[in-house]
């Protein structure tokens, strides 16, 4: 049941700041930790009222939002990585998925196929009762649809003029309240400048120009502009780089005289958060307004706080409240714990994460990418059933996932088929430059191997010639191990672990503008998959890794982060995109957990309310130890939910989850 907004948000405010929650350095735990004192919210915590940005974590740049009825729509820059723009839907702002993608590697002869450059903007929206894309690569380009999930029509160029001069790179669509659509144009630092669009989607009538708005440099690049309307106003958004920065301008009128504009200066509130991960955010999608009344806008920003960089993962996209002072907008500050949710139905959606998939399709998911043209033409579905084969050239194959974690196991089945010695093949993590890459692979050569690389750190194991080969890395923050098996079940560990820093810190030429990317790979012949997992459930989940929570905080226990509630009501965490495998193989859940006087968690599969319980486990009185609980049958990937005991706060401590198969 939700709480009336006002009301509701109130209150989630008030425990947020009672209970400090999460990403940030706890003290070691107290023996007998004092109870929060958060009387009278207890109806908060059995739903999912609340969020923890980023709602669409990994690389998401330059967001664009879309509302249409009760569906909304995000799109944005994709540079290199292809096929591009793909288009993401979500029914309650927090919760994503793809589904589409505008530019087949086919029709897009205008793009150039190297990092940094490639597609960039992807400005959704819609008007004149069709879905319009305007994208930027070697000139602005635009194409139509019935729906977001396509099909979307070949490319179209916006033809320049004189009077407009060039249309630039990083532009959107405001349509006004009449059905007017304008293109919000910019190009270089100085250049702002509105235009219609007509019938055709190509410009028309006359350019108001606004190149005033950042003669002086007052707002950098005054790049990524966005436009809303609300009471008679229009609200200019220009972001400042790619560091950070948004501000806000309005009028009344749409017109090129800068005395009818006023400057409102910065579009953030001040960060207060001292934990907070995210700063700076900018460049903002459009502002929309729900039935509630409420605003909102997704935003983008690096991910760092102090010596602990994850630049590297591209700019993540977190969802923010518009608060209005009057007839002035304000976008919330970015906070390190959770948020109170818009009023909306998630309608089943998962949390955006990585996904597996096992190959059993005719055709490839939508969220698989590729780092060059060649590659999306070198994998085959067809060749071998259940497997995807990757068939490299010189430069190597590839198909990727964009990384959305720092807390996973990823396993996939390797089987080299080619007869060439030198082929090998198996799982990557590559920054957006491919000039730092971490691989776990099978070298099927004269002396078969095992090898885990990054950088100067080399892992090496040997192994029997050809056999089928199961790999599986994990990722435990900055700390990367490698592991094999010849069945799936029993693992060896390849060395001790690497340090994944180089690919996480912030990269040189901010990394081709986009982030890090987790997949499989082949080199120097062909290389079949049969699956590939990146939340691996039967190997270890840190609780530390959840993606949402309530209600929890993260505390240094011995040498490991963990989690523990910190209310008497309880409180809960999610963690997302868990693969359970087969229906029927995980028999057993089992959480490794202290206690003082103990009790029950409740687990349950997509949901707290609607989602289905699928184990109880008793977490008796003591120190470090394991506890097991049975396990209804589950299947296929879920986002993972754990509901902590009622009765007092910090008794329980989790540090990892792990599912067990039947013992034979």
């Amino acid at each position: 049941m939700f709480l009336r907004p006002v009301a509701f948000v109130f209150v989630c405010l008030n425990l947020i700041i009672q209970n400090g929650l999460a990403r940030q350095s706890y003290p070691a735990r107290q023996a007998n930790p004092e109870p929060v004192a958060d009387a009278g919210t207890a109806s908060i915590y059995p739903g999912v009222n609340t969020y923890v940005n980023p709602v669409l974590p990994g690389d998401h740049p330059d967001p664009t939002l879309l509302k249409v009825g009760n569906d909304f729509y995000h799109c944005g820059s994709s540079f290199h990585f292809n096929p591009y723009l793909p288009i993401y839907h979500s029914k309650d702002l927090v919760h994503w998925k793809v589904i589409a993608r505008v530019l087949t590697p086919s029709n897009t002869g205008m793009v150039t196929d190297r990092p940094g450059t490639g597609v960039w903007q992807g400005a959704l929206t819609y008007f004149y009762g069709s879905y319009w894309i305007y994208f930027s690569s070697h000139g602005q380009w635009f194409a139509k649809a019935p729906s977001p999930a396509g099909p979307w029509s070949a490319p179209v160029r916006v033809q320049e003029n004189v009077r407009t001069g060039p249309l630039g790179y990083d532009n959107s669509i405001f349509v006004d309240d009449d059905g007017k659509p304008y293109m919000l144009i910019k190009n270089g630092q100085k250049v702002n400048r509105i235009q219609a669009l007509g019938q055709d989607g190509q410009l028309t009538d006359s350019v108001i120009n606004l190149d005033w708005i950042n003669a002086g440099l007052q707002y950098s690049w005054a790049e990524g502009p966005v436009m809303c309307k609300r009471n008679g106003y229009y609200y200019y958004f220009p972001a400042g780089d790619v560091s950070g920065g948004q501000y806000v301008l309005r009028t009344t009128a749409l017109t090129a005289d800068s005395s009818k504009w006023e400057r409102l200066g910065d579009f953030f509130k001040p960060i207060t958060d001292p934990n907070n991960v995210f700063p700076r955010p900018n460049h903002i999608s459009a502002p929309v307004q729900l039935a509630d009344g409420t605003w909102w806008t997704l935003g983008q920003s690096y991910e760092k706080h102090g010596d602990d960089d994850w630049s590297g993962m591209g700019r993540q996209t977190s969802l923010y409240r518009v608060v209005w002072e009057g007839d002035r907008p304000w976008g919330e500050a970015p906070v390190s714990g959770p948020v109170a949710k818009p009023a909306l139905d998630n309608n089943n959606t998962p949390w955006r994460s990585v996904h597996t998939d096992r190959f059993d399709s005719d055709s490839l998911g939508p969220w698989w990418h590729f780092l060059t043209q060649p590659a999306a033409a070198a994998y085959s579905l067809a060749q071998r059933k259940g497997w995807v084969r990757l068939s490299p050239d010189s430069a190597g194959a590839h198909l990727l996932q964009k990384e959305t974690d720092h807390y996973y196991t990823a396993v996939t089945r390797v089987s080299v088929v080619s007869p060439v010695p030198e082929a090998h093949g198996g799982i990557c993590l590559t920054n957006g430059k491919q000039s730092v890459v971490a691989r776990l692979y099978y070298d099927h050569g004269n002396s078969p191997r095992i090898v885990l690389q990054l950088d100067t750190a080399l892992r090496e194991m040997p192994y029997h010639k050809g056999k089928d080969v199961w790999l599986k890395l994990e990722r435990f923050g900055h700390r990367l191990t490698g592991f094999f098996s010849t069945d799936g079940k029993h693992w060896q560990q390849v060395g001790p672990p690497v340090n994944a820093t180089p690919v996480d810190k912030a990269q040189p030429d901010f990394n081709s503008w986009v982030g890090t990317s987790v997949g499989l790979f082949a080199e120097k012949g062909p290389v079949d998959f049969r699956f590939f997992v990146c939340k691996d459930g039967f190997s270890r989940l840190p609780a530390v890794g959840s993606s949402n929570y309530y209600g929890i905080s993260k505390i240094k226990h011995g040498d490991e982060m963990t989690v523990t509630n910190s209310s008497v009501h309880g409180g809960w965490l999610m963690i997302s995109g868990v693969d359970f495998g087969a229906a029927g193989e995980a028999k057993t859940v089992e959480i490794a957990a202290s206690a003082i006087k103990g009790g029950k968690l409740e687990l349950f599969t997509d949901d707290l309310e609607r989602g289905r319980q699928i184990a109880v486990v008793q977490v008796k009185p003591g120190g470090n130890r394991l506890h097991t609980g049975s396990l209804r049958q589950v299947t296929g990937q879920h986002d993972l939910f754990i509901r902590f005991p009622t009765g007092s706060a910090g008794d329980v401590i989790i540090q990892n989850i792990r599912l067990l198969r039947a013992e034979k």
